[in-house]
């Protein structure tokens, strides 16, 4: 078999897929209604993680650094839990959670909090955070039925 790099050379396309939003939206008809999940890629996913990742000198109760092996000691900070609202926001195409209008209706001026704004029961909210990241591919479906409830993709 040849080898050929171009099988490794794919154009990357946003892929739109639906999954049923929570049964607390339904249409006019009392249909549930169904979300659009945009399928980011893993640099995009990588970069917003990125923004809520900060480092900064280790400072003891006096405020002077520590150094170890003649080195100053950092500190990282990770807000995962706004990373992945973050990204909940980022996903999510139909609703739009980015939309002014929806942040207006919500006075809310800070994607991260608005999946909490939009979906605010806890049910609500953990459907729609773990399909989203379901989709994504961040956490795994542990349920293993032929049921899922994510449905095709759209280009």
């Amino acid at each position: 078999m040849k080898k050929n790099l171009s099988y490794f050379m794919k154009e990357t396309k946003e892929e739109i897929v639906t999954a049923p939003a929570p049964e607390s939206f339904k249409d006019e008809n009392g249909n549930v209604l169904e979300m659009e999940i945009k399928v980011l890629s893993h640099e995009r996913i990588r970069k917003i993680q990125d923004n809520y990742r900060k480092r900064s000198v280790y400072l003891d109760k006096k405020g002077n650094s520590f150094i170890s092996g003649g080195e100053v000691v950092m500190k990282s900070d990770y807000d995962s839990n706004k990373a992945l609202r973050h990204i909940m926001a980022e996903a999510l195409v139909y609703p739009d959670l980015k939309s002014k209008e929806m942040m207006d209706f919500n006075k809310c001026y800070n994607i991260t909090e608005m999946p909490f704004k939009v979906f605010q029961t806890a049910s609500d909210y953990d459907h729609v955070f773990r399909t989203v990241m379901t989709t994504l591919g961040i956490i795994s479906d542990d349920s293993e039925s032929e049921e899922n409830p994510v449905k095709e993709a759209k280009n």
